[in-house]
């Protein structure tokens, strides 16, 4: 079983994949890591301004153990590199085929896999067994970044945080690769005034009527 799950930034799906790929034993791929993870391996190097050939390098020898350390690849130097490499095709290309490869061969032979992403249901599996699409206003999504940063012992004000949000937002909606948006069948979950359980809830039950629907074989 593939699941897919798409959405803006601070929405949740992160969350809502974690919880559910632990309660299926599926693997989860937050694929947002994969360009951090190239653009680390090339700063590793004392690459900052890479070439094609060397971003497409170390697109290439990316691996699942390179996303552990999420809360390393979240840092600003690694995202400025992360958005360099991104705009590399050849890039795209070489993590589409790894997402694509975890989706369908799930690492440790899981029994399933979730994504999730931006352009999951749309771009990368849109032939996933279930497809959700998590969103929630961008006030709500600032407020719970601004109140992350804060615990972090960031200054940054609230307005600059609802500013950056609304920002990415345009930005991924409008890009012309593989643009942000719901795929047609996609689930929608808003979770502006739902907790992290109450969205688990609701996914989970959907994932098993999922299972336990009759096979049409």
């Amino acid at each position: 079983m593939i699941i897919a799950i798409d959405g803006p930034a601070g929405a949740g799906k992160g969350t809502l994949g974690r919880r559910l790929a632990q309660a299926l034993g599926f693997a989860y791929l937050d694929t947002g890591l994969l360009y951090r993870a190239v653009g680390a391996k090339l700063l590793a190097q004392g690459i900052d301004d890479p070439s094609p050939d060397q971003a497409a390098d170390a697109a290439r020898s990316i691996a699942t153990g390179d996303l552990t350390d999420a809360s390393a690849l979240r840092g600003e130097i690694v995202g400025a590199a992360a958005s360099k490499v991104a705009a590399i095709p050849a890039v795209r290309e070489l993590l589409f085929q790894f997402q694509r490869s975890f989706a369908t061969t799930p690492p440790g032979g899981a029994a399933g896999a979730i994504l999730d992403g931006r352009d999951i249901g749309t771009v990368i599996c849109p032939d996933a067994d279930l497809k959700f699409y998590v969103t929630a206003t961008a006030e709500v999504r600032a407020k719970r970044r601004f109140e992350e940063l804060q615990r972090a012992g960031d200054t940054r004000i609230y307005r600059e945080i609802l500013n950056d949000v609304e920002d990415r937002d345009r930005r991924d909606s409008e890009r012309a690769t593989a643009p942000l948006r719901p795929a047609e069948d996609a689930i929608a979950i808003d979770t502006t005034e739902m907790d992290a359980a109450a969205v688990y809830a609701v996914a989970f039950e959907l994932v098993e009527r999922l299972r336990q629907r009759p096979s049409a074989d």
